[in-house]
């Protein structure tokens, strides 16, 4: 239902709550939030546009779920506890219908992990969504439990959590360039438009991965990006790594026609997986394994990272793969 609704209307009906954790949320220029002693603030922000990131015609209520999990996300590579977000939303007009679904999918996925709404901005435009997300990580005898990405070390294990390639696939399907039957593409859809933020991972490996980062741009491209901070290279198995597509275990799966060759791509350039790929010290294995567990999320390890720079991808006979393969760039 489109309306006359004014801005402030807006935001009283559909994103004002009670300050909880915040010392003061929604209603004022600025929030106040007052971290706890031994922890420090951790911050991050994430655009989604319209036609870059998300399909005109997609449910608000996975968008709103998705604006923010991919924050989370963020937190989740750093290991921090979620806080509290503020929300800029630009948006053509006030649908009275839609910004009911967004900020249903928005808030409940916020509840879900304790992280409450405390300010922002609307404004009128094309639809865009910015979020900022405000965590915490603890300070133990002055150093800082905070994941990053330049503490990976030669002989460290690469891991990925969860599934990778599957968001891709969906995409594609969208796209009308891979065709998928109705079940198959549900599955598959959920991980595009709804993808987990593995935020209790990223807690429990805090002191156990020696660097983390998360897989929104492709596997390939955002692991480069441990490597580069961390001034080394990794090889990885990509046998291990095609494993991971979750739609293979569908029982349409085989009929799709999906070679090895367009799944590998799937697996390691296809971004909006928002897994954790990170990496530990080979002799963390069972801690690894334990965090998981505790999580109650799986990991996989791929590879390994090494003291000479570069990445190196070997199929299952152990043979160097000469591809190259590309993974997310805005603006390349």
């Amino acid at each position: 239902m489109l309306c006359a609704m004014g801005e402030f209307d807006l935001i009283a009906r559909y994103f004002t709550r009670p300050a909880t954790r915040a010392v003061l949320g929604v209603g004022d220029d600025c929030a106040l939030l007052q971290p706890a002693p031994g922890k420090q603030l951790a911050i991050s922000s994430d655009m989604l546009v319209e036609g870059r990131h998300f399909f005109a015609d997609v449910d608000p209520l996975t968008l709103g779920h998705k604006a923010l999990a991919v924050n989370l996300s963020d937190l989740a590579a750093c290991g921090a506890k979620p806080l509290a977000f503020t929300l800029a939303l630009a948006m053509p007009r006030v649908d009275e219908a839609w910004l009911a679904a967004f900020s249903k999918g928005l808030l409940a996925l916020a509840d879900a992990h304790g992280c409450e709404l405390v300010g922002g901005d609307t404004t009128q435009g094309p639809l865009n969504i910015c979020i900022t997300v405000f965590g915490e990580v603890p300070v133990l005898n002055g150093k800082s439990q905070a994941l990053l990405r330049s503490g990976a070390k030669a002989g460290d294990d690469v891991y990925v959590s969860g599934t990778l390639g599957d968001a891709r696939l969906a995409l594609e399907a969208l796209r009308g360039t891979v065709p998928l039957p109705p079940g198959l593409l549900a599955q598959a859809r959920r991980r595009l438009e709804q993808p987990t933020p593995r935020v209790a991972l990223g807690q429990a490996l805090r002191g156990i991965a020696s660097a983390a980062i998360d897989v929104s741009d492709g596997l390939i491209g955002d692991l480069q990006h441990i490597l580069r901070a961390s001034r080394a290279g990794a090889t990885l198995e990509t046998a291990l790594a095609t494993r991971l597509v979750a739609a293979c275990a569908h029982p349409d799966w085989p009929g799709i026609g999906i070679g090895a060759e367009k799944q590998l791509e799937f697996t390691l350039a296809g971004g909006d997986d928002y897994e954790l790929a990170f990496t530990a010290p080979a002799s963390a294995r069972e801690a690894v394994q334990a965090a998981a567990k505790q999580a109650q999320t799986p990991v996989s390890r791929l590879g390994r990272i090494d003291a000479d720079p570069g990445l190196r991808l070997l199929d299952a006979a152990g043979a160097l793969i000469e591809r190259r393969y590309a993974s997310f760039d805005h603006f390349a």
